[in-house]
């Protein structure tokens, strides 16, 4: 049995020297079965090819594929002479298992059972496992719809990373507009993770209820675009006392200079600790925290009370605010302690008077915090369009600045500036739409009255087009992806079953707009503006938008879009 097992493991050219070694071990004692085991080689066939080192990494800088000793804890490592038959023993009182893997040759080595191997093999992959185990973490997203996917990512991993292959993973067009959002449904509490946060880091700090959601969110960036619509001058101190002078640029420079001390200020409403109360407080927003004054608009330092540091805190926005904490306004947000779980008395809940105000305390916080980090995270994805990440997706949205009005009459097409001719031009394409419609309609009989037309189902399978929500829905879904300029969807009317709506946000304001269906000459259209510009489609009306204002305040930029996972 014995000689079998030796035999099994000659075949895989691996030997194994396992030394137990007290304080005073013998000089001699792996002389007589390195003899044996000599004898032994000498009979292996010839025929038996040599198994090459599959880890050459791993061998002793000798030379010999020899691993190296592996060293336990407390233990002292020393080396074994086997080419001398003679083994170099220390002084350390300790016992010492010293572990040699030779693959290239069985010479002087001692030959132990094949259990032991077996054990040891097993007890090498375990570790490995472990290390690989130790650096992969689990982390589990979800989707506007409710589903899940689960990945595994290193502990390494940033927020903008995942993203990248959740895109990739969902086929999903890469617009850098995906975020992830770090949600807490008991609290009504969540906020996108900055591009450079640790995604396992904000993990570990969230509870059991708690999870993340994949998401768009225009607004993430949109400040370093148009400032001065995200800080009103009356907020921002030093606007004040400039009367107002202050360029764009200059704006955002004061906020990313760590050297400068830039100032919001203005009237919040903060929840009282362990009451449903709230108190009009004047605030201050600096670098080195939040503040609120104790006597009336008072900046002395005297009067000054800090609220909140800024380094140790991150900011959210209250989905639940009105209903669970009894809000003075719908314009809820709070700031909670990083390392906090779930526990309410930390929290420190506030309430601005509109919209705009809250964007703006919301947004100064992040500046102040993460400072030029930010405007590193917004210049990443200009970086990487010459070095395409691996999990990235072909970028095809189209920016503001390349929609212009052109003519196309001549040889040659020329943009065209005049405000007044970019309007006829804008007239002259919608008869253009609303004669490719009829050459369309001689195919189908496009009619609202007929649902099995074609046009009443095509923008059905468009990302923009969300079906039966109801208005409170849509607004909701456009607050969670950033109130920027040009953000849009579409929807089902719920007053007229053969009308749609379109929902536009402008100035961090949503409106909605009436897509009327019409006839004209047993033809079927549908229009915005009662009749004056028709389409056959709902595709082709969002297409025409997107190129040109005409009724709307803007023009549409910004799909409202849901992903599955």
């Amino acid at each position: 049995y014995n000689q079998t097992l030796q035999s099994s493991v000659r075949s895989l050219n691996l030997t194994l020297f396992i030394e137990v070694v007290g304080s005073s071990p013998p000089q001699c004692e792996c002389v007589s079965p390195c003899r044996c085991l000599q004898e032994a080689h000498q009979l292996r066939p010839a025929s038996m090819p040599a198994i090459p080192n599959p880890f050459p990494e791993l061998c002793s800088p000798a030379g010999s594929p020899v691993l190296s000793p592996i060293q336990a804890s407390h233990n002292h490592v020393s080396t074994c002479g086997l080419n001398k038959g003679a083994c170099d023993g220390g002084k350390s009182p300790y016992t010492r298992f010293h572990t040699l893997f030779q693959l290239k040759s069985l010479t002087n080595c001692e030959l132990p059972s094949l259990v032991a191997v077996v054990e040891l093999a097993l007890l090498s992959f375990s570790s490995v496992l472990c290390v690989i185990l130790f650096f992969l973490q689990i982390v589990k997203v979800w989707s506007e719809d409710g589903a899940g996917k689960v990945v595994e990512i290193p502990s390494d991993m940033t927020a903008r990373d995942v993203c990248q292959l959740l895109v990739y993973k969902s086929h999903c067009v890469d617009d850098n507009a995906w975020t992830l959002v770090e949600h807490h449904p008991i609290l009504g509490l969540e906020r996108c993770l900055e591009d450079h946060e640790l995604v396992v880091q904000v993990q570990a700090s969230m509870s059991s209820d708690s999870k993340f959601l994949f998401r768009k969110n225009y607004a993430k960036y949109e400040f370093f675009r148009n400032p001065l619509n995200f800080f009103p001058e009356q907020m921002v101190a030093w606007c004040q006392e400039s009367d107002g002078s202050i360029p764009q640029s200059q704006l955002l420079q004061n906020f990313l200079n760590s050297s400068s001390c830039p100032e919001i200020q203005g009237y919040l409403h903060l929840k009282e600790p362990g009451r449903r109360s709230w108190k009009k407080l004047y605030m201050f927003l600096r670098r080195s925290g939040l503040y609120y004054s104790t006597k009336g608009t008072s900046k002395e330092p005297r009067h000054l009370q800090l609220l909140s540091d800024l380094e140790d805190s991150n900011i959210f926005t209250v989905i639940t605010g009105k209903k669970l904490h009894n809000a003075p306004t719908d314009y809820q947000f709070c700031i909670r302690p990083s390392k906090v779980r779930g526990d309410c008395k930390e929290l420190k809940m506030l309430s601005a008077e509109d919209e705009q105000s809250r964007t703006c305390w919301m947004t100064a916080f992040r500046l102040l915090k993460h400072g030029i980090v930010l405007y590193q995270n917004y210049n990443v994805p200009h970086q990487r369009k010459s070095s395409l990440s691996p999990f990235s997706a072909p970028v095809r949205s189209v920016s503001e600045n390349s929609l212009v009005a052109m003519d196309f009459s001549g040889r040659t097409g020329r943009v065209i500036d005049n405000p007044v001719e970019a309007q006829s031009a804008a007239l002259e394409e919608g008869q253009t739409w609303r004669k490719r419609g009829q050459r369309m309609n001689v195919l189908t009989s496009a009619s609202p009255l007929h649902p099995s037309s074609l046009s009443t189902v095509i923008h059905r399978t468009q990302v923009w087009f969300h079906g039966r929500i109801i208005r409170e829905e849509a607004h909701k879904m456009m607050i969670q992806q950033g109130q920027v300029d040009g953000l849009f969807l579409l929807r089902d009317s719920q007053s007229n079953p053969r009308a749609f709506v379109l929902t536009l946000c402008h100035h961090q304001k949503i409106k909605h707009f009436q897509i009327l269906p019409c006839e004209e000459d047993g033809q079927a259209f549908f229009s915005l503006d009662d009749g004056a510009t028709k389409f056959t489609d709902l595709i082709h009306l969002v297409e025409f938008y997107q190129l040109n204002r005409g009724v709307l305040p803007c023009k549409l930029k910004h799909p409202c879009t849901a992903v599955a996972l």
